[in-house]
C-alpha cells in the first residue's frame, strides 16, 4: 500500500517531486508510526464492514481502528465481536489489500479470546488499540497482546489511547505519565504509537471545543499535550510517536468567528469552491489543528469522518523546501555542525540543533512523498477529491 495510491500514476507523477513510498503490514515498526496518516475509527458493529474497508482502502485509507468501546453501545459488545470474525473471514476470502487494522477492546481478556476466534485471519490484523491507558490498567492489556502474539505466531502491536482523567488532574499527572512510561518502555517492540484522548480530557471537565476552536485553543488539553510530548515524544531515541487528537465536526455549524482557510492559495488554482466546500464542512479549523498537531511534536490523526482523511494526507506531505532544507542538513560533510543559509534563501539552518527534525521530516517523506515545488496542500485536496 501506499499514500496517494488511489491516485493515478500520471497525477502522482504531476504532484510529487518524490512519490510516497510503499509499504506493507510487514514493514518495520518506525516506518508503520509514520505511516499511520488519518487512522479512521469505525464501529465494528456495521453490517457490511469488510465492504466498507474496502471502499476506504479504495478511497486512500491506511490506517482503520474497529472499536468495540465508546463508539457501541455496552449491550452491542457481543454482537459486534462476533460481526469481526464474520468479516475478518470475508476479508480473508477476497484477497483484496487493505488498511493496517486494530481491534479497540475494552478489557485484555478481548485480545486473547479474539485472537483465537479469528484463527488464521487474524494474519489481517496489526494490533489492538487499548483505551485509558496507565500503568495499572496498561500492564494487563500487554501481557494479554503478548500473549496473542505468542500463540498466533503473528505479529501484534499495541496502540495505548491516553485519556484517562489521572493523565488529566494536575495533581497526579507526573506519577502517571511516568507510570505510563515505565509500562511501555518495558514492551517497547510492541508499541506502535500512543494516541491521545482529547475527548474524555474534555468531558473530564465538562468542555467541548467547538469548529472555530482547536485543541491547543482548550489551554488545559494543551497543557497535557505539552506535557505527553515532554515525556514520551522526544527526539533523543527514548520517544514514541504520538498522534493527534481527533475533529469531531463533519457538518455544518453555526460559525462565530471568520474562516481561518486563506483565500490565496486556492484563488491560483480557481478552486474557490473547493475553499468554501471545507469551510462549510467546518474543516477549515481541522487544517489549522493538524499543523499545530505536527509543530506541538504529533503524528498523524483520529479520524471518525472519511472527509477528514484527505486534509491529513495532504498537510503530511513533505514540502519541496521541508525537504531541501532536511537534505542539507544531513548532508555527511556537516557532520561536524555549522550554520549555512537554506536554498530557498529565506531561513538559517542550524546543523546540530536541526538534525533531529530533519530525520523526523525524510522519514515522513519517505512514507507521504515530497511535493513538487510549485505543488501545495491545495493542489493535492484538489487531486484527491477530483480522484474520489
Amino acid at each position: 500500500m501506499r499514500h496517494f495510491g488511489h491516485l493515478s500514476a500520471a497525477a502522482r507523477a504531476r504532484l510529487f517531486h518524490r512519490e510516497p513510498g510503499e509499504f506493507t503490514a510487514e514493514s518495520p515498526a518506525h516506518t508503520l508510526a509514520a505511516a499511520l496518516g488519518a487512522t479512521l475509527y469505525s464501529p465494528a458493529t456495521r453490517p457490511r464492514l469488510a465492504a466498507d474497508i474496502l471502499k476506504q482502502s479504495a478511497a486512500g485509507v491506511v490506517s482503520m481502528v474497529l472499536c468495540l468501546e465508546d463508539s457501541i453501545d455496552d449491550g452491542e459488545v457481543v454482537r459486534a465481536e462476533e460481526n469481526l470474525v464474520r468479516h475478518f473471514a470475508e476479508l480473508a476470502a477476497r484477497e483484496a489489500e487493505h488498511p493496517l487494522l486494530f481491534i479497540r477492546v475494552r478489557e485484555p481478556e478481548q485480545i486473547t479470546d479474539l485472537a483465537t476466534r479469528l484463527g488464521p485471519t487474524i494474519s489481517r490484523l496489526s494490533g489492538f488499540v487499548l483505551p485509558k491507558f496507565t500503568e495499572e490498567r496498561g500492564v494487563p492489556f500487554l501481557e494479554a497482546l503478548t500473549a496473542a502474539e505468542t500463540a498466533t505466531g503473528h505479529r501484534l502491536f499495541a496502540m495505548p489511547v491516553l485519556e484517562s482523567p489521572e493523565l488529566l488532574h494536575l495533581e497526579t499527572r507526573a506519577e502517571t505519565l511516568a507510570g505510563i512510561a515505565r509500562t511501555v518502555d518495558k514492551y517497547r517492540h510492541r508499541v506502535l504509537a500512543l494516541r491521545l484522548g482529547v475527548t474524555d480530557f474534555c468531558s473530564a471537565y465538562g468542555l467541548r471545543r467547538p469548529p472555530d476552536m482547536t485543541a491547543y485553543d482548550v489551554q488545559i488539553v494543551a497543557s497535557v499535550i505539552a506535557d505527553v510530548v515532554n515525556v514520551l515524544g522526544r527526539a533523543d531515541g527514548t520517544g514514541y510517536t504520538v498522534t493527534g487528537p481527533v475533529w469531531e465536526y463533519f457538518r455544518l455549524q453555526q460559525r462565530m468567528f471568520k474562516p481561518q482557510l486563506r483565500r490565496s492559495p486556492f484563488l491560483q488554482l480557481r478552486a474557490e469552491d473547493l475553499r468554501d466546500s471545507l469551510i462549510e464542512d467546518d474543516l477549515d479549523g481541522l487544517l489549522r489543528e493538524i499543523e499545530l498537531d505536527r509543530v506541538n511534536g504529533l503524528t498523524g490523526k483520529t479520524c471518525i469522518h472519511p472527509s477528514h482523511v484527505l486534509p491529513v494526507h495532504a498537510l503530511s506531505v513533505v514540502s519541496h523546501e521541508e525537504y531541501s532544507d532536511a537534505q542539507d542538513i544531513l548532508r555527511p560533510e556537516r557532520g561536524g555542525g555549522g550554520v549555512l543559509r537554506s536554498a530557498y534563501t529565506n531561513k538559517m539552518n542550524e546543523v546540530k540543533p536541526h538534525r533531529a527534525w530533519a530525520e523526523r521530516t525524510l522519514l515522513r517523506a519517505g512514507v507521504f512523498g515530497v511535493a513538487r515545488e510549485e505543488v501545495g496542500f491545495a493542489e493535492l485536496l484538489t487531486a484527491g477529491i477530483t480522484a474520489g
